[in-house]
């Protein structure tokens, strides 16, 4: 199993880049990491019942915590910090990135969803 060497978190681009000791490179937008997380609250407690994530564009990791040396959970601004990231889970991650980043996209546009979050009107005020 390969593990890194390198995690680099890059808030203003919002993006983490991960360089492991066989030499592979990933980059990800914190949007993909925080629409795949591997939390339950994402992805169900089992098959067929994933919530998606929708409106996630902004979103940013604002820390990555060291769990033994296997995974990092990573703590996002919008609140969520429930998934663990396993080395193994982040390099599946960048070998399958392209496929599921348009998975997700046509997942949206099915759903009727966005990833821009969604401003909810105001609601009038009772004097």
């Amino acid at each position: 199993m390969a593990t890194p060497t390198d995690i680099r978190l890059r808030k203003a681009s919002k993006r983490l880049e991960i360089v492991f000791d066989d030499g592979a490179q990933f980059e990800f937008t914190c949007e993909f990491l925080r629409v795949h997380s591997p939390s339950a609250e994402v992805r169900g407690h089992g098959a067929g019942q994933e919530v998606l994530q929708a409106g996630k564009a902004d979103v940013n990791i604002v820390e990555i915590e060291p769990v033994g040396n296997y995974a990092v959970r990573l703590v996002f601004d919008d609140g969520h910090q429930t998934g663990l990231y396993s080395w193994d889970l982040l390099y599946r991650y960048g070998q399958n990135q392209e496929a599921m980043w348009q998975r997700y996209l046509k997942a949206l546009d099915a759903a009727g969803a966005s990833r821009e979050a969604q401003t909810s009107p105001e609601t009038p005020g009772h004097d």
